[in-house]
Order: structure tokens, then sequence, then C-alpha cells
């Protein structure tokens, strides 16, 4: 037990003494490196570049990229891991929208309307 103490004791003064050495007080600071973007969360973009949908804290809303006009609002739900299925209205036309949503990459969701559309969204960052 002592034995182990003392091992413990003995990587967390290295493990403190590493983290001091890394500190630096000369030269210019270099931004912190931003977290890579998680799930669904976040800003996405048409292919066409005309409508850009923000989905976070459980809300969906889409704008008009080049009048900020509201084009559609609504909720979404993940159904998996990768998955999210989105509802809304489409104030524009003022029917309900519905799709579903793969997200393949960090960057990319493919999506299939209720009505087999299919279209892709792109992360903005």
């Amino acid at each position: 037990m002592n034995f182990a103490r003392r091992m413990l004791s003995a990587g967390l003064a290295a493990a403190a003494a590493a983290a001091l050495a890394g500190c630096t007080t000369s030269g210019p600071a270099e931004p912190p490196i931003a977290a890579a973007p998680r799930g669904v969360e976040g800003s996405w973009i048409d292919a066409q570049g005309t409508g850009l949908s923000t989905i976070s804290g459980g809300r969906f809303q889409t704008v008009a990229t080049d009048t900020g006009q509201k084009l559609a609002d609504g909720s979404y739900t993940m159904t998996g891991s990768t998955s999210v299925e989105i509802h809304g209205t489409s104030l524009i036309r003022q029917s309900p929208i519905a799709f579903n949503c793969l997200l393949v990459s960090t960057s990319q969701l493919n999506c299939t309307s209720s009505t087999g559309q299919n279209f892709v969204l792109t992360r903005r960052g």
C-alpha cells in the first residue's frame, strides 16, 4: 500500500511538472483549437445555397440566405446516434414538413423528405 501511494504521488508530481513545463510567458499566444463539431446541432446549408437551417436545442429553423426570411420552423428528435427526424411547418406553403436525415460525416447530412425527395445539407462553419 505504501508503495502504491508513493507511485501515485510520483506520478502526480510528474504530471504537474509536465503541465507547468508546457506553460510559457514569451512569444505569441496561439488560438485554442476548436473542437470538432459533434452531432447534428449547428448551422447547415442546402446544396443550392439558398436556405440556412439551424438545428439546436430540439428546435429546427430555416431562413433564406439572401433575405433572412424565415422559411420553416419546427423541432427535431434524435432517432439514433447519427439519425434525426425533423417535423415542422413550411412557412411559405403553410403546410407541414417532415424529413429524416443521416449524419454521414461531421459536415454532411443526407436527408429524405416524407414525399421521398432526397437532399443534402452541409455544415456551415
